[in-house]
């Protein structure tokens, strides 16, 4: 079931992913393409201060949300910095806040089947105020939820990479 990267193409790019065919052999002799979407990859941050978690709202355009509720995130777009640089960025651009204590939760791919973006979570303790420009176009609100009612944010989650981080505290707050 193994199989070899034979060429890769890329077809088209853009502002945040590209697109490029990529053919392959399998160990069959078999030869065949797939369409890849690429994307530099991306963080998640899951913050709470001990009694509420600090989550954003925002518009989803590509599924047709008008406020998806999510954790603070955002994309590895920013020449040399690294996973946890960014997670801290993220976190005082959109919620205003940075944390003392930093955890890597997990790291996954966020589609495989058809795109290489992987995403990286952390969890963030710790809390204090902290200030950076947010991006022009985006329009977060920011949402804190008491962590007695995580279960309900759980069951009410339809993003992939908040609700990963979500089970993840969940799991550190039971054990």
């Amino acid at each position: 079931m193994a199989f070899e990267r034979t060429g890769s193409e890329e077809v088209w790019q853009g502002r945040i992913a590209g697109v490029r065919i990529d053919s392959f052999r399998a160990d069959d002799g078999e030869e065949y393409a797939r369409e890849v979407v690429t994307h530099p990859g991306a963080v998640g941050v899951v913050a709470h201060d001990g009694e509420r978690l600090y989550l954003v709202r925002q518009p989803r355009e590509a599924v047709d949300e008008q406020a998806l509720l999510e954790i603070p995130a955002g994309k590895l777009d920013h020449d040399g910095e690294d996973a946890l640089a960014t997670a801290k960025r993220e976190l005082a651009e959109e919620i205003g806040k940075g944390a003392r204590e930093w955890r890597h939760l997990t790291t996954f791919y966020s589609s495989p089947g058809f795109s290489d973006e992987q995403v990286h979570v952390y969890l963030a303790t710790g809390l204090y105020d902290e200030r950076a420009e947010s991006d022009e176009d985006e329009r977060i609100e920011v949402e804190t939820v008491p962590l007695s009612e995580l279960d309900d944010v759980i069951r009410g989650c339809r993003d992939s990479k908040t609700l990963i981080g979500l089970l993840w505290l969940k799991a550190f707050l039971e054990s």
